[in-house]
């Protein structure tokens, strides 16, 4: 069992719920030397190194292996997962998996920083109604 840093749509204990089939406790952390941006023509954001930036979310604990090939399907192919450094909202310096948008990916962000604040008042509903199938991610 390992710990998984969220930064954007799994946020949200619900969404991460359907995802892995159950809720787990997590706390605030910050990724640091990385950005986050909007993915162009959708709701969540992705990831990159970027070096004296940082990134705010969740870290949840106890993800088992199940869990984890859930998340990869669900994460699918323009990512990552990574082994990252993150701090938690207490200072404590641990390491979590972390999904990283894959570089040949990259034309495909805005170059505008992703708001969670913005995603749970406008976008979010669209979200959970465009990928309605998350809840049912088939067993690997």
């Amino acid at each position: 069992m390992e710990n998984f840093f969220a930064y954007g749509s799994l946020m949200c204990g619900d969404i991460l719920s359907a995802v892995v089939g159950q809720p787990h406790r997590h706390r605030l952390a910050v990724l640091p030397d990385y950005r986050r941006f909007s993915v162009k023509n959708e709701q969540y954001p992705a990831v990159v190194p970027n070096s004296g930036h940082s990134v705010p979310g969740l870290v949840y604990h106890d993800i088992t292996p199940a869990e984890w090939g859930r998340l990869d399907r669900f994460e699918q192919e323009r990512y990552d997962r990574r082994l990252v450094r993150i701090f938690t909202e207490d200072g404590c310096r641990m390491q979590a998996w972390c999904y990283v948008f894959r570089p040949e990916f990259r034309l495909e962000l805005t170059g505008r920083n992703w708001d969670f604040g913005q995603f749970l008042a406008k976008e979010k509903q669209i979200f959970v109604a465009r990928y309605l199938g998350f809840r049912h991610i088939e067993e690997g």
